[in-house]
């Protein structure tokens, strides 16, 4: 090891190894987690009152994957680019794929819009009018053959449709033409495709949602068959909803597909990962880690193909450096999670010592874990602090040239 970190390395291995921990198989586990960003993040984006232009966004999708090119190349994290139709629509997506994969990048999940359009003001799949309706799953269809020309295999799903007041829409129609429309689309689904399925507790609809929770969406995965996961945002939940708990239950069933990674204070505020809660994103780690050594092949196998998505529209930010702090953020609590004692942990709770098996996870967590994070990086020839490596590159002033604008949402 470097000096920087002979000293301070040799003292966290020392420790890890004196608790059992296989400090060795947890960087070889940190530096295989792979955290997919959203195009929408590198671009435009601002609140209900205003969308903010600021300068050296990117202008087009090609701009869009330059930037999070600079974030992968940094953390070595970040290997995939989600779109988002019609954000990200161009005319040849083969040459947008190539273009992905010149930069060492690949197009991860396809995202389709259920809000924008004039006709959606009132609601997608779920709208009464049966033309509306149809657009949406048309549109749905239309991405499915989107991610057969950039190489996706994942369809990612989040409808704003819902209603205002009491009365106004039929609630158990509602329900029933969203899963004739999912149904439809499930069944053109490509073997290796997934269909995940997004849910939010409120907004824009202010009486009800017509996915509301992780159970709706369960329930309508479940009606549709493997091919069909939940997707879990962690900022779509009532304060106070435990999100772990979610994890572990969806696991269990086989059904938990991917995370939309972001933080709140109140609501889906969009803030950059671990902003706000750090323990609950370490805590979640803990069940998926725990799901991984799971006898059940079915929830070990789930555990292990979750798709990591960050989903975070940076309004003060800036786009790139919001971006590393998120995956940096992410990782933390990664490299913490690999240091629970799963087998301590276990004969605690087998004893039903609560105070030993809170104690265990505690430990866990409040340990330093920047030499892991270091030793990480440097075997892997990437900078140490990928932030300062970014405000040293010069690629913000290089963007500058971009001018003020963009293209957002």
């Amino acid at each position: 090891m470097k000096a920087w970190s002979d000293q301070a390395y040799t003292l966290f291995e020392m420790q890890q190894r004196d608790r059992g921990i296989d400090v060795d198989a947890a960087v070889r586990r940190l530096s295989a987690l792979a955290v997919e960003t959203p195009s929408w993040g590198y671009g435009n984006s601002g609140t209900r009152f205003k969308v903010f232009k600021k300068v050296g966004v990117p202008r087009n999708p090609y701009e869009k994957i330059d930037d999070a090119a600079v974030v992968h190349h940094l953390t070595g994290a970040c290997p995939s680019v989600a779109i988002h139709i019609p954000w990200d629509k161009v005319e040849d997506y083969k040459a947008l794929r190539n273009h992905a994969e010149e930069r060492g990048l690949c197009i991860g999940a396809v995202n389709p819009n259920f809000f924008q359009d004039d006709e959606y003001m009132l609601g997608s799949a779920t709208n009464a009018d049966a033309a509306v309706r149809k657009k949406s799953v048309a549109h749905m269809l239309e991405c499915l053959d989107v991610m057969r020309e950039v190489g996706s295999n994942v369809l990612s799903l989040w409808f704003a449709d819902g209603t205002n007041y009491p009365g106004q829409g039929h609630l158990r129609r509602r329900k029933r033409w969203l899963q004739e429309a999912l149904a439809e689309v499930y069944a053109r689904l490509d073997p290796g495709m997934r269909m995940l399925i997004e849910y939010k507790f409120f907004e824009p609809g202010f009486y009800h949602t017509d996915l509301a929770d992780w159970g709706m969406a369960f329930q309508a995965a479940n009606k549709l068959g493997e091919q069909a996961q939940v997707l879990v945002d962690t900022g779509h939940h009532a304060p106070g909803t435990n999100v772990e708990h979610i994890v572990a239950y969806l696991l269990d069933e086989g059904k938990l597909g991917g995370f939309h990674f972001n933080s709140r204070k109140y609501a889906d505020d969009d803030l950059i990962v671990g902003a706000m809660n750090p323990y609950e994103l370490f805590l979640i780690f803990y069940q998926i880690l725990d799901a991984t050594r799971d006898t059940d092949s079915t929830v070990s196998r789930t555990a292990h193909e979750i798709a990591y998505m960050i989903d975070q529209s940076h309004v003060i930010e800036p786009k790139i450096p919001a971006m590393i702090r998120s995956l940096c953020n992410i990782q933390t609590q990664y490299a913490k999670a690999l240091l629970i004692q799963h087998d301590e942990l276990q004969e605690m709770q087998a004893k039903n010592d609560v105070l030993g098996a809170e104690n265990t996870l505690r430990t866990a967590f409040e340990f330093d874990v920047a030499p892991l994070l270091y030793r990480m990086r440097e075997e892997r020839g990437l900078p140490i602090d990928p932030m300062r490596a970014y405000l040293e590159s010069g690629y913000a002033e290089k963007i500058r040239e971009r001018g003020v604008g963009g293209s957002g949402w």
